[in-house]
């Protein structure tokens, strides 16, 4: 199978659209919606690339703002659609995140690339996906790319889940230096910071923030969803006061990088 045969098989038989309905995923959501609300002017355009089914889009196009979606697979689209509520500005179309040629340049306040860096395996994509997303985003404006942490992903799914062996077997760690390596039928790629700066070094921006949008929440979920609101209010309290300390963001499962285009 190819790269997009394997994300739909897996998204098909993934419940992407509640994902971020959980505690766990309520940090990540509501870090990366504060980080956004940081840049967010009335009448700014948006364009979100992966847009998935559209938790983001749809959230700020509730808000007023003009959204434009871009998603690659059909199964993700349908569930987009069922999800627009009457009198959203908002419009989806099928494509790649490699090529927005369809896309004018110079055209976004905010692009969000929130997925598509999840599912790139080679340094060509990699680069082709930022490249875009950076066109399409006017000289001044604010381009948001999350990522999948290597360390993270060998801790819950290597260690916790007692996959480490298996792991290993199937050629996708370095026991030395303990890096991660994914294929498409993986489904993920994992990143180390060092990797995520040397591709935005590559482009004329400036990074603004490096953020841990889920930190240490992905490994605490049984905990979270076991909290009184009251002690959760004062866990995301914590998060949002900790997420961009460089000593707490290595082993966040997303990290998101914020930048804006020179």
């Amino acid at each position: 199978m190819n790269t997009r045969e394997y994300l739909a098989s897996y998204y098909e038989n993934y419940d992407e659209d509640n994902r971020l309905n959980t505690r766990r995923g309520m940090v990540e959501y509501i870090t990366t919606m504060k980080y956004i609300d940081k840049y967010l002017r009335p009448g700014m355009r948006i364009l979100e690339i992966g847009a998935a089914t559209g938790r983001y889009s749809h959230a700020l196009a509730r808000r007023g703002y003009q959204v434009d979606a871009v998603e690659l697979l059909e199964h993700n689209i349908e569930l987009f659609k069922k999800n627009t509520q009457p009198g959203e500005a908002v419009m989806i179309t099928q494509g790649n995140a490699a090529d927005l040629s369809s896309f004018e340049s110079d055209r976004y306040d905010i692009t969000l690339l929130l997925g598509p860096m999840y599912h790139l395996f080679t340094e060509e994509d990699k680069h082709k996906a930022l490249a875009e997303a950076i066109r399409v985003t006017k000289k001044g404006g604010i381009i948001y790319s999350a990522y999948c942490m290597c360390d993270a992903a060998i801790i819950t799914y290597g260690f916790l889940r007692g996959e480490i062996h298996n792991i290993i077997a199937k050629g996708m760690l370095d026991t030395e230096t303990f890096r991660t390596f994914s294929k498409p039928r993986d489904i993920f790629e994992f990143y180390r910071k060092e990797d995520i700066d040397a591709l935005r070094e590559k482009f004329s921006v400036t990074q603004l923030h490096y953020v841990a949008t889920d930190g240490y929440s992905n490994y605490m979920r049984p905990q979270l969803a076991e909290m009184d609101e009251a002690t959760y209010e004062l866990f995301l309290k914590y998060h949002l006061a900790i997420c961009e300390r460089q000593d707490m963001t290595g082993y966040s499962n997303h990290t998101l990088d914020i930048f804006r285009k020179d």
